[in-house]
């Protein structure tokens, strides 16, 4: 067996399975074993807490039915939710959430992803995704506003014409301007999305309105 073309090809292929394996798989593993798993409540920050405010001044009435106040225990609460309810509708069959550092990926969606990213509560596991139908969300936070979220979770051709993302009218208690709890957890999730990332959309801006209040 050895001997012939399809023996030589069939240990060459254990080979490669079994480097890429270690390489992938094992290294990474123990590299960070020791390195502690930040819990849900160590990452907030002041980016997404801009944001949960936010839903509370444009949601007032669902929000406080829903939420209560705009609190750090409470957006930590709704972040978890958040990301069980993406795992739980599947959205990682069409979005992946892992920037590769190929064909100029870096140019589209922001920096290369880093291990330390993923070593948090809310990214375990990692959501690398199956295929890009629609795209990376790995820096999703901040490029577009709470409302625009809140639509395109209602109905996505609104905002996104040609758009093959089903719609999620049970995130809301009828129409796009009334989210209920899933439908403000998604989107609290959805911004925190590389709110730990200096380059986070329009963060400069909410710092000066911080400096002012």
């Amino acid at each position: 067996m050895f001997e012939t073309k399809g023996g030589v090809l069939f240990i060459a292929g254990l080979g490669f399975f079994a480097l890429a394996f270690l390489s992938n798989a094992v290294v990474p593993v123990l590299m960070y074993k020791d390195l502690p798993e930040q819990p849900v409540e160590e990452l907030v920050n002041s980016r997404i807490m801009y944001q949960f405010e936010d839903l509370a001044r444009r949601y007032p009435e669902q929000f406080k039915k829903y939420v209560g106040d705009p609190t750090e225990e409470n957006c930590a609460k709704l972040m978890r939710l958040g990301r069980q309810i993406y795992i739980g509708e599947g959205c990682w069959h069409c979005h992946s959430q892992f920037i590769r550092p190929v064909s100029n990926e870096s140019k589209r969606w922001g920096p290369v992803a880093d291990s330390s990213e993923y070593q948090n509560a809310l990214q375990r596991p990692v959501m690398f995704g199956t295929r890009r139908v629609g795209p990376d969300l790995s820096r999703e936070g901040g490029r577009h506003a709470n409302d625009w979220h809140a639509v395109h979770f209602f109905n996505p051709p609104v905002v996104s014409p040609d758009s093959p993302m089903p719609a999620y009218p049970w995130f809301f208690d009828g129409s796009p301007d009334k989210p209920n709890l899933r439908g403000l957890a998604i989107i609290t999730y959805v911004q925190w999305l590389g709110s730990w990332l200096k380059e986070y959309p329009y963060y400069e801006q909410w710092e000066d309105i911080n400096r002012e209040d």
